[in-house]
C-alpha cells in the first residue's frame, strides 16, 4: 500500500468517519440484539436491571416453539411472501415501462409528468388511506389479498429509480432496437429491464422490506386472520396468545425479520450498484 493510501486511511477526517459509522451501525444493530436475547430467555430474565446477552437459563427451544406453535406464524408469514411478491411483480410490470417512457422517449408533458412522480415521491402514503379504504369498500376487496396490493401497484420510486438507469444505457442501444424491428414495449422487457438487473434486485428489496413490515394498512384492510401479514399478526398474537410473555413475541419477531436480513445479504452487491449507478450519469 503506498504511503498516500496509508496515509489517508490513518488520517484524522478518515478515522472520524469510520468511528461515526461503526457508532451508527451499533445503535442501529442494537434493538436486533436486544430482540434476540429476549428470544432465548426465560420470563425471568427478561426484566433484569442487568443487561447480559446469554441468558442463565437457556429458553430458546421452548420461545421459538410457542412462538410457531400458539399462533399462526407460519400462515402470516406466506401471507406476507404472497402479498409481497405480487406487489413487486405489479409494480416491476407497470414502473418498467412508465420509467422507460421518462427516460428515452420524447412526448408533450413529459417534464410534468417526470414533476408529479417527484410529487408523488414526498407524499406520505399514509395521507390516501381514506380514498383508499373507500375506494376498496366500493369496489368489494376489503378483506381479501387484493385489498393489500392493490394500493401498491404503482410505485413513484421505482419509477423514479429505473428511470435514472435506464437514462444510464445509452442511446445508440435503443436505436439499434428499434431498427432491429423491436417494440418499444419489446425494447423494455428484452433490452432495459436485464440489462436494468441490479437496479431491479435493489428496487425489489426496498418493496419486500416496506411491505412486509407494513402494519397501518394491513390493520385497515383486513380482519380475516388468514389473511395477516407478519407484523399484523405478531400484534394479534400478542394480544390474544402472549400477553405479557415477551419471550415468545420476540422469538416470533426474530423469525419474522431473519428473511428480510438473509436476502439484503445475499443481494447487497446488487443492491450498491442498482442504488449508485443512476447517480453516475
Amino acid at each position: 500500500m503506498s504511503t498516500s493510501a496509508t496515509h489517508g486511511l490513518g488520517s484524522p477526517a478518515a478515522i472520524t468517519r469510520h468511528a461515526i459509522l461503526l457508532i451508527t451501525g451499533a445503535l442501529i444493530l442494537i434493538p436486533f440484539v436486544w430482540m434476540i436475547s429476549l428470544s432465548i430467555k426465560p420470563p425471568g430474565e427478561i426484566f433484569r436491571a442487568s443487561f447480559s446477552f446469554w441468558p442463565e437459563h437457556f429458553f430458546g427451544i421452548v420461545n421459538y416453539t410457542r412462538a410457531l406453535t400458539e399462533a399462526p406464524l407460519p400462515q402470516y408469514m406466506l401471507n406476507g411472501v404472497i402479498v409481497c411478491g405480487l406487489i413487486v411483480a405489479a409494480q416491476i410490470a407497470i414502473c418498467a415501462p412508465a420509467a422507460y417512457a421518462l427516460a428515452k422517449l420524447d412526448f408533450p408533458g413529459k417534464n410534468l409528468m417526470f414533476a408529479l412522480v417527484l410529487v408523488a415521491l414526498i407524499l406520505p402514503h399514509e395521507v390516501l388511506s381514506l380514498p383508499l379504504f373507500i375506494l376498496g369498500y366500493q369496489i368489494g376487496i376489503l378483506n381479501t389479498y387484493a385489498a393489500l396490493i392493490f394500493p401498491y401497484v404503482v410505485s413513484p420510486f421505482g419509477i423514479f429509480l429505473f428511470r435514472q438507469f435506464f437514462k444510464t444505457i445509452p442511446n445508440d442501444v435503443v436505436h439499434a432496437a428499434r431498427l432491429d424491428g423491436l417494440s418499444e414495449l419489446a425494447i423494455v422487457w428484452r433490452i432495459m429491464v436485464p440489462m436494468s438487473l441490479p437496479a431491479i434486485i435493489a428496487f425489489g428489496i426496498f418493496s419486500v422490506v416496506g411491505h412486509w413490515n407494513s402494519l397501518f394498512w394491513p390493520l385497515i384492510a383486513v380482519r380475516d386472520q388468514s389473511l395477516m401479514p407478519p407484523p399484523l399478526g405478531i400484534m394479534a398474537f400478542k394480544n390474544e396468545e402472549a400477553g405479557n410473555d415477551y419471550g415468545p413475541l420476540m422469538a416470533a419477531s426474530t423469525v419474522v425479520v431473519a428473511p428480510l436480513i438473509i436476502a439484503f445479504i445475499a443481494a447487497q452487491r446488487w443492491f450498491v450498484e442498482g442504488l449508485t449507478a443512476g447517480s453516475t450519469k
